[in-house]
């Protein structure tokens, strides 16, 4: 029921709102005492405006209504009237109370133990404890620097498990090969009681990126299956253009950051990459790739640097023991400075000085480093003896003669290790720390000739150029075709 005054809701004879444009009101049909009749409010609310004329009008037709109620019921019907009897239903009992009862509904607040899920009764024996699953799913990450059994053993498994586990691995694969990161998949079995650690049931991982291992109980025991997977070895190429930038250029074709950066210098070692380099030009990086037959992928280091300058071609190709860059002719080209050839410290530069035994100002050709007698001499690069025996106020003295018109000199030696012809290495033993000749204590005088005139050791900067020969070169020249035989993309 809705009052008179609610809005958008009036009783026959009020007014009604509408919405949008108004229409022109249609004049009804004249019935005065109809209207009037209309127009009375027969049940007005007796909570108010009580005494009134409308509330005792309210008063007298609420009274009128009960006494035709009370007219009507069986109990004062008229003569010959008789009342219809509603069917009841027979009382429940048992089962079906109990499943009606099921289905009532009744707030938990007021404690209702109502619903599907009955009320314990006396058939309902208390647990003394929550009972466990049987199996548990779990997994295991191996972190860097961490021992295999121990990472079990975090995860939950038994110390005896961990342990057995961690052998059958290590007997087919390092265990401190396995990498950082690999996801350990655990099963562990049910136990006799809480006081001990589950069993391990199952243990899954990938050992190697070419081999996976799964461990499975057997008896008392866990035994191990090797499920190897195929590896495709073939290089990946990337080609394109260097455009603006080609440490962008190469990494927009999809080279890995670290590749790019040994790309660049590798180049470096043959060219300027800043002024040489064009935007026309074509980079080639041929690097290496393995792809698993399980979908996974990983790439390593770069194998092939090229750069196409349509007139000229830049080839190195990384080769022999110390990975160094070649190019497509077997030519390796090494630029350095000349390291100190003993451990000390230098107590006199190259140039004028005051003699400390003549008393006069003279030209120090040389580097004097002071160091404990007997220290060893190194060759300061790949050489060969020019001569080893006593020199004058040098003492026993070493001279090497290397590439590019490079000479040195060692003055000064307790004891001469190399003799007159040899070859020599660069770090190689030539001799060892001494005070002969013109000298005040032990130490080392070290000199450089280019093309005969003495210059200043540390301002060499050199360059050695080596060719591979027979069947080496042969073997390089037959990994250069494979590479370049390899697609861009594939």
């Amino acid at each position: 029921m809705f009052m008179p005054t609610d809005q958008g809701l009036e009783l026959a004879g009020g007014g009604s709102r509408t919405f949008g444009r108004g229409f022109a009101p249609v004049a009804p049909a004249m019935h005065p005492l109809s209207d009037r009749l209309l127009a009375v409010d027969w049940v007005p609310d007796l909570g108010a405006q009580i005494g009134t004329r409308d509330w005792w009008r309210g008063a007298a037709t609420c009274l009128s209504l009960c006494a035709a109620a009370i007219a009507l019921s069986p109990a004062g019907l008229a003569p010959g009237w008789q009342a219809i009897p509603g069917a009841t239903s027979a009382p429940l009992a048992g089962a079906a109370w109990d499943e009606t009862r099921a289905q009532g509904i009744a707030p938990l607040a007021w404690g209702a133990d109502t619903g599907r899920r009955m009320a314990a009764n006396d058939l309902v024996a208390p647990l003394a404890e929550v009972p466990e699953r049987p199996l548990v799913e779990l997994s295991a990450t191996l972190g860097e620097g961490d021992a295999f059994d121990r990472a079990l053993v975090r995860a939950g498994v038994g110390r005896t498990d961990a342990r057995a586990a961690a052998a059958l691995v290590a007997d087919t694969v390092r265990l401190g090969d396995i990498a950082q990161g690999t996801r350990i998949a655990l099963t562990l079995g049910r136990r006799p009681s809480r006081s001990v650690a589950r069993p391990l049931e199952s243990l899954r991982m990938r050992a190697r990126f070419d081999l996976a291992v799964t461990l499975t109980r057997a008896g008392s025991g866990l035994t191990m299956t090797r499920q190897p997977i195929a590896i495709d070895h073939t290089p990946w190429r990337i080609q394109g253009l260097v455009g603006t930038s080609l440490y962008r250029s190469a990494r927009a074709a999809g080279a890995p950051a670290k590749v790019v950066e040994s790309y660049i210098k590798a180049l470096a070692t043959r060219l300027s990459v800043g002024r040489d380099v064009d935007a026309a030009d074509t980079f080639d990086i041929i690097l290496e790739r393995k792809r698993a037959a399980t979908g996974e992928t990983q790439t390593g280091g770069i194998l092939f640097a090229g750069l196409d300058q349509g007139r000229k071609r830049v080839q190195l190709m990384r080769w022999g023991r110390g990975k160094e860059w070649f190019d497509a002719a077997g030519q390796t080209e090494r630029r350095g400075t000349m390291a100190l050839p003993v451990a000390g410290r230098v107590t006199s530069n190259f140039g004028m000085r005051n003699h400390p035994l003549l008393g006069f100002l003279r030209m120090h050709k040389g580097l004097d480093i002071g160091a404990p007698h007997g220290t060893p001499i190194h060759a300061a690069m790949d050489g060969i003896v020019a001569s080893a025996g006593r020199n004058a106020g040098y003492g026993n003295f070493v001279k090497l003669t290397h590439s590019g018109g490079l000479a040195s000199g060692y003055g000064h030696l307790s004891r001469i290790a190399v003799a007159s012809g040899t070859r020599v290495r660069a770090g190689q033993v030539i001799g060892y720390v001494g005070s002969t000749g013109m000298s005040t204590g032990p130490h080392l005088h070290w000199e450089v000739w280019r093309h005969g005139a003495s210059v200043n050791p540390r301002s060499i900067a050199f360059a050695q150029v080596g060719q591979l020969s027979g069947s080496a070169l042969r073997a390089f020249k037959a990994k250069v075709a494979g590479l370049l035989a390899v697609k861009p993309g594939a």
